[in-house]
């Protein structure tokens, strides 16, 4: 493990991570800097907590917006993908609940 320091809007935290993980961590540390900065920036959120709170819905909304890459599930955003699963696990629960009530 390979212990390091960071700055996130300002503040600084430890971190520790393998050295393998350790480019793709500061990507990510730079990446939620730059937005928290960004919003911070426009003066419409004050306290960090709520800006970190923007930061994670930004973040979270770029995931869920990914394409899957090329192949059988080419060009489906992760969000649609793990809505479709709920849509079949709900329609397997209900088909095991109309089962049980067969038995």
């Amino acid at each position: 493990m390979e212990r390091f320091e960071v700055s996130i809007l300002g503040r600084e935290y430890s971190m520790a991570c393998s050295t393998e993980e350790k480019p793709q961590l500061l990507a990510a540390v730079r990446h939620v800097d730059v937005l928290m900065q960004r919003i911070q920036g426009t003066g419409k959120v004050s306290s960090n907590e709520r800006i970190a709170v923007m930061a994670a819905l930004q973040i979270a909304g770029e995931l869920l917006a990914m394409k899957a890459p090329d192949g059988p599930l080419g060009g489906l955003a992760v969000g649609d993908f793990k809505r479709r699963i709920e849509d079949m696990n709900s329609l397997l629960d209900d088909a095991l609940s109309g089962q049980e009530k067969l038995l």
